[in-house]
């Protein structure tokens, strides 16, 4: 099991209250904050974080200054690099590293920590999807990316600093390979910035070795991560392994659409289970619906003698994230062009997708 995979099952039996019992990781401890938040701990630091160690080479904000008169940290390493190109880079070093935190959700944060968390755990499965061709991977891997940034949040500049060359993620402007990057920063700090951090050696490499499985696993270069087995959840290899539901649908959509239906009548859920049905719908949404919209229409079909099943469903699939969104306007679709879906909607549907039109 690689340590991303130790780190994952960790935070999900956290986040989820699923009450199994921890294995000790080698070299953090996830460990409960008053606030009923979460943080990796190194284990044997009661006040260093992986996500914190940073921020004590944060760099200055050379947007506050006029005329910014220091060199990047790594400019030896990186000749083309300005300080403006070390913020961003900074920020996503933060934003990574962030994906280990579990945050108190509340209304306000709920949409965001949801679509952060299955988008990076999408571009963890994308690689390994057959049935997708070239293009449509590629495509779904900038979509992916960009609301794996945009609902941490970032600002608009980080947002889209990155892109994906021949699947490395590069720092647009200067083609600086992130991971390259990482590394220097890593071993920048352990040569010449020792004296400001209390961690040791070991423990800045095993930061700079999680930090960069975490980049490899959005890069699509590490062994895709698994959603734990939990028994009751049938569908658990729909969602870790994408051609296994591409394969379901392709054959028969009913069967899927049955499937939505038997987690609705299951009185037995718990948050762990409906984590796992709301990643299982927004793969239809992901991987269906971004290529084949109009499968919708089929869907409402199905249920029509349900119409309370089909209401719910519809809006999940346009409250839960704002991909729909995106997919609509990227596709040009009108969605006032589809009553049968329309009315199925919501107060919160008809505020996102009819009053702000």
């Amino acid at each position: 099991m690689t340590v991303l995979q130790e780190v994952f099952d960790h935070y999900l039996n956290i986040k989820f209250n699923r009450g199994l019992p921890a294995l000790q990781m080698k070299d953090f401890e996830y460990v409960l904050l008053e606030d009923t938040s979460a943080e990796l701990f190194f284990i044997d630091h009661e006040q260093g974080t992986f996500l914190e160690w940073a921020e004590a080479f944060q760099p200055q904000n050379p947007h506050y200054v006029q005329k910014p008169d220091w060199q990047p940290m790594l400019t030896s390493c990186f000749k083309q690099l300005d300080v403006y190109d070390e913020q961003v880079c900074y920020y996503l070093l933060y934003t990574i590293n962030a994906t280990t935190r579990i945050i108190p959700r509340n209304p306000y944060n709920k949409m965001n920590d949801f679509m952060k968390n299955y988008c990076f755990f999408q571009l963890a499965q994308l690689e390994h999807v057959t049935i997708l061709n070239k293009e449509q991977k590629q495509q779904l891997k900038d979509f992916l990316f960009f609301f794996y940034l945009y609902s941490h949040p970032v600002n608009e500049e980080t947002l889209y600093a990155f892109s994906f060359k021949e699947g490395t993620l590069i720092h647009a402007k200067t083609n600086i390979n992130m991971e390259q990057y990482f590394s220097h920063y890593h071993d920048y700090i352990c040569q010449h910035k020792h004296d400001r951090t209390l961690l040791t050696t070991h423990e800045i490499n095993a930061c700079k070795k999680l930090t960069i499985e975490l980049l490899r696993s959005i890069e699509g270069k590490s062994k895709r991560l698994v959603m734990p087995f939990e028994d009751g959840i049938e569908y658990l290899h729909l969602i870790n392994n994408v051609d296994d539901f591409l394969h379901m649908f392709n054959q028969n959509n009913k069967a899927f659409y049955q499937l939505l239906h038997s987690f609705l009548f299951d009185h037995q859920s718990n948050p762990y289970r409906e984590y796992c049905f709301s990643m299982l719908l927004q793969n239809y949404v992901t991987y269906i619906l971004t290529f084949h919209f109009d499968d919708l229409i089929q869907l409402i079909a199905y249920f029509h003698d349900l119409p309370s099943i089909g209401r719910m469903i519809i809006n999940k699939i346009f409250v839960d994230t704002i991909f729909m969104q995106k997919i609509l306007k990227e596709a040009n679709i009108n969605i006032n062009n589809y009553p049968t879906i329309i009315e199925f909607f919501d107060e919160d549907a008809r505020s996102i997708y009819l009053d702000a039109q």
